[in-house]
């Protein structure tokens, strides 16, 4: 929402645009580009620096940095992608169903308010202490910890977009449009399929965007306070955290990972920036 109409703005969004392809290219392709196990411990290989064998040297367990950084940005962009797949989903069946029937608008808005005045980051973490352990039993430690910080996140970061839908929904009822889909005969449920939706998609796509930088964020400030994913699953949060206790010594722990979520989330907000009227 910050560039301004520029030739600067122009040149970011570019950059911004390759930044992003080239991390998910190398996230995506990193098994087949290194094949060496995140997980592999090799107490021999211990705090190495940058080499042949480890481009990006060794952790304090000896586990290839470059590896754990790969397997990290692929469980960081699938959280990202799926917090803020269940938040649009939510929101704009929240903020649509508000703006077409005026009778729920009421409680569905009080709804809103409600979780927008819910204190976050506590409530996520007593979340993930209630149910990490029994997600944990029925799927397994990882997959329940991946389904537990994605609802937790999703649940909680729908409000404004719901928002955002219910006020352009109301701002469209009235348009010549809507009001001649109705008179041939089109219900509710078609009309906002049909009609409503696809004329707000442009701005659901935008707050999706940012929900996705805003998803990366939250699941990184998870893994970096050890509520996030267990200890053998690399996150760029999680590498962080464990970089700390080392960073005088080796500060390219903390700043690598760092760095990728920086670049990550201020790709996906200058790709989403909306261009400031002259």
């Amino acid at each position: 929402m910050w560039l301004r109409t520029s030739p600067a703005a122009g040149w970011i969004r570019v950059l911004a645009r390759r930044a992003l392809v080239l991390i998910a290219a190398l996230v995506l392709l990193g098994p087949v580009l290194w094949r060496v196990d995140p997980g592999l411990l090799d107490l021999r290989a211990r705090n190495l620096g940058p080499g042949w064998a480890h481009p990006l040297g060794t952790d304090q367990l000896g586990r290839d940095m470059l590896a754990r950084l790969l397997a990290g940005g692929r469980v960081t962009l699938a959280v990202g992608l799926a917090a803020s797949a269940l938040a649009v989903t939510i929101g704009t069946a929240i903020g649509a169903l508000a703006g077409t029937f005026r009778r729920a608008d009421a409680a569905l808005m009080r709804l809103t308010d409600m979780f927008l005045s819910l204190p976050l980051l506590p409530l996520l973490l007593l979340a993930v202490m209630l149910f990490r352990d029994p997600l944990a039993q029925r799927l397994g430690a990882q997959a329940g910890a991946f389904v537990l910080i994605v609802a937790a996140i999703g649940l909680t970061s729908w409000m404004h977009l719901a928002r955002m839908v219910r006020a352009q929904v109301m701002a469209l009822a009235g348009r010549d449009f809507i009001l001649a889909a109705r008179m041939v005969g089109n219900g509710s449920g078609r009309l906002i399929v049909r009609h409503l939706l696809p004329n707000v998609a442009p701005q659901i796509g935008v707050a999706a965007s940012l929900g996705f930088a805003s998803a990366i964020m939250t699941e990184s400030g998870l893994s970096f306070l050890g509520f996030g994913f267990p200890p053998d699953l690399p996150t760029w949060g999680r590498m962080l955290a464990e970089g700390v206790a080392q960073i005088q010594t080796h500060p390219a722990r903390v700043l690598l990972p760092g760095a990728l979520i920086a670049v990550t989330v201020l790709s996906v907000n200058a790709v989403c920036g909306v261009k400031a009227p002259q």
